[in-house]
């Protein structure tokens, strides 16, 4: 098989699939742009990569170029025949950043691929103060890219359900000539495989909504109870100012803080922690919460967003008090965590359980009528 794949803003979760994909499928081709700037690299992308990627003509098999550019990540590139002997199409793969509409308009030769587009979030239901606040151009952008697309993907029911669910209401933002029946078009195309992880051997952003995760753990603080907390994650051009308080103000609590580029250090802090909590505003799968339950931690998730449809009840909280009364039960008698095991199941979000829907995917020719 030969995939052509693009990914805009390469980065944490759309880094971590499409490195899985390259290296657990054949003849792989991987363009990429480092994951900074986002509405930028979801608004310019597509004429950056229209220029980059060679023409077919330009294309040989098994040619590979390391490169890298000034002041940005890494960039991989193998350049590849897209063409099989009996004429068959080839894949094209991307992320949702990417304009495909403007793509496939400036490179007809990559139009004729078969495209499938992976949504990792959806810009129709991004949280905004109030909606007319959203920046229509972005979750337009994803509309078109869906009208192009041969086939879309999404990483959950709630993220499909949310995206097709608010078309109509979205394009009521645009004054007259609106078009119609955008969602029973687009709908025929659009299925679920969840996000593929590849767990570890062991042996046990503004949208997260980090003021509400650290006013909780100095209320217990303050409260004189005793915990430790290992905050982890990428840093990228914004950081609120809550984060520098909270580190001064959580003290000798304070285990772990900030990024850890190498996976088996992230894992191994993982397995040493009782309890992962997350208070995210936007979320359309949450790989990392899935791997830490995988290491052993006892889940605390909002009883909101995509949620309810990956951990059970018990896991779900609706308030902030809910979640404080929660941990404080927890900080009292460490005991109740560390026998509990998880009554939920990690393994179906697994890329074990989850290639052969990728596989099949990536080489399965699109219907004649999309």
């Amino acid at each position: 098989m030969s995939i052509l794949i693009i990914e805009a803003f390469y980065g944490g979760s759309h880094q971590q699939l499409v490195d899985l994909l390259q290296e657990e499928l054949d003849s792989c081709v991987l363009y990429t742009l480092p994951a900074k700037k986002w509405h930028w690299r979801a608004r310019t992308a597509a004429l950056s990569f229209s220029q980059s990627i060679p023409s077919s003509e330009h294309y040989s098999k098994n040619k590979q170029k390391n490169y890298k550019r000034k002041n940005e990540r890494e960039i991989r590139t193998t350049y590849t025949t897209f063409l099989l002997p009996n004429g068959k199409k080839r894949t094209l793969f991307a992320s949702s950043v990417l304009n495909l509409a403007e793509l496939a308009a400036l490179r007809p030769d990559l139009g004729k691929l078969k495209k499938i587009l992976y949504f990792h979030e959806n810009q129709l239901v991004y949280p905004v103060k109030k909606y007319q606040e959203r920046d229509f151009q972005y979750g337009y952008n994803q509309i078109l890219s869906c009208l192009v697309a041969d086939v879309v993907v999404f990483n959950s029911i709630f993220n499909m359900e949310s995206f097709l669910t608010s078309i109509g209401k979205f394009l009521k933002l645009i004054p007259d000539h609106r078009p119609k029946d955008l969602e029973s078009i687009i709908r025929p195309k659009c299925q679920v495989i969840y996000f593929p992880i590849r767990f570890p051997d062991v042996s046990r952003e503004h949208d997260k909504d980090p003021e509400s995760f650290f006013k909780v753990l100095m209320h217990l603080k303050n409260l004189g109870l005793n915990f430790h907390v290992s905050v982890l994650g990428e840093t990228f051009t914004d950081v609120p100012d809550i984060f520098s308080e909270a580190k001064k103000a959580l003290g000798s609590s304070v285990l772990h803080w900030g990024y850890l580029p190498c996976k088996e250090d992230y894992f191994r802090v993982l397995c040493m922690a009782d309890v992962v909590i997350s208070t995210a505003k936007h979320e359309f799968f949450g790989v990392a919460m899935l791997e830490a339950v995988y290491c052993g931690c006892y889940p605390l998730c909002p009883k909101d967003l995509v949620y309810p449809e990956i951990f059970p009840a018990e896991y779900l909280y609706s308030t902030p008090e809910q979640l404080s009364k929660r941990l404080q039960s927890f900080c009292k008698r460490p005991d109740i965590i560390r026998k509990h095991l998880y009554k939920g199941e990690v393994a179906p979000f697994s890329w074990a359980a989850l290639h052969g829907k990728f596989r099949s995917l990536l080489t399965t020719e699109p219907r004649e009528d999309l």
